[in-house]
């Protein structure tokens, strides 16, 4: 029967073992992610293989990198493809977008710094800019009113009152006096 399996891989060796398979004609998953600007596995030392149980299974195992076939200590126990749908749903550009800090803040949303030397300051977030890794924040703290540019990954969005948007552009206008 086809269906989706997971694979045991050897350390480092999940990129090794996607090739082999994708040459040898099978479809495979590896989902990845990108932390510090380098792309890794996002299940180290596993991925998810299409394949027909029990023809294909002597194929599997004894391809090079591979440890086993995940299952109940008898036969390879397959997966609902579902979970392979909702993992890629969680992709962007094909990786895995990770939410370090719960949801991703919309313009309006009072957030706050969760690291870093801002750690602790509340702000507005204005806007997400262009590369997908930096943001811009409003900061109202104590009597210094201003933008900063952030990481993304270093917020984390603590209520959904929103400002208005016009709100938000007086903010702006007033900070450029």
């Amino acid at each position: 029967m086809i269906a989706w399996y997971v694979v045991n891989t050897k350390p480092r060796k999940e990129s090794q073992v996607e090739s082999l398979f994708g040459q040898a004609g099978f479809t495979i998953y590896l989902p990845r992610y990108s932390q510090d600007s380098v792309i890794k596995p996002f299940f180290p030392g596993y991925l998810f293989l299409r394949f027909n149980y029990p023809k294909d299974y002597q194929k599997i195992i004894y391809t090079r990198g591979v440890i086993k076939v995940v299952g109940n200590g008898y036969i390879p126990v397959s997966i609902e493809p579902e979970i392979i749908t909702g993992l890629k749903s969680r992709e962007k550009n094909g990786l895995i977008e990770l939410m370090k800090y719960g949801e991703d803040p919309q313009p309006g949303d009072e957030i706050l710094v969760m690291e870093g030397s801002l750690k602790g300051l509340k702000g507005i977030f204005y806007r997400e800019l262009s590369d997908h890794q930096r943001v811009m924040i409003l900061l109202n703290y104590v009597s210094y009113q201003g933008s900063i540019l952030i990481k993304k990954n270093k917020i984390k969005k603590i209520n959904s009152q929103k400002v208005s948007n016009s709100s938000l552009q007086r903010k702006l206008m007033d900070k450029s006096k």
